[in-house]
């Protein structure tokens, strides 16, 4: 990969905050109908059931099908099952998989929208350390990523010291 990221630093308290979370179960609907209305049943029968959901994404159409992908509290696990059963009685979908070795790693800060670049540093940072991200979600004040959970700890190592968390703390002691 020839494209260099510029290392600016970042003024002020752009990143003000990791966290990690390593209780996330991830649930992957393969051969969706690509159809209005698909996403709201799916995530109101989840609803029905109490689940909370967090990240999700869904793949473009193709062949008039996707993929939705979605993270749960892995505690919701037996829920989010039940759930799921009612979905594939009453959709043609083709798989549904769970995968209960997922963490999420956030970096929170509200200097976050008005400074480009946040994205793509914890993004290379994550990469340099070899760690693969499988979901990523934003918005204004976060970014998470769903990363395999043995590589929370050592996500949370590398971003605080990328986003210079650390140097922060030092100064306070």
């Amino acid at each position: 990969m020839d494209n260099k990221l510029v290392e600016e630093p970042l003024e002020g308290f752009v990143v003000t905050g990791i966290a990690l979370s390593e209780t996330q179960a991830k649930v992957t609907v393969r051969g969706v109908p690509d159809k209005p209305g698909v996403a709201g049943f799916i995530f109101g029968k989840l609803a029905e059931e109490n689940v909370n959901v967090d990240m999700i994404v869904q793949s473009s159409p193709r062949q008039g099908k996707n993929t939705i992908s979605f993270t749960v509290e892995e505690r919701d696990l037996t829920e989010t099952k039940r759930a799921m059963e009612k979905v594939k009685k009453e959709l043609p979908v083709e798989e549904i998989s769970y995968d209960s070795d997922i963490a999420k790693v956030s970096i929170v800060g509200a200097g976050m929208q008005s400074h480009p670049g946040v994205a793509a540093k914890m993004f290379k940072t994550l990469g340099d350390a070899g760690i693969n991200i499988d979901m990523i979600s934003t918005s204004e004040i976060k970014i998470s990523c769903a990363i395999k959970r043995k590589e929370g700890k050592k996500a949370m190592k590398v971003l605080h010291r990328a986003f210079e968390l650390d140097k922060e703390k030092e100064e306070k002691n």
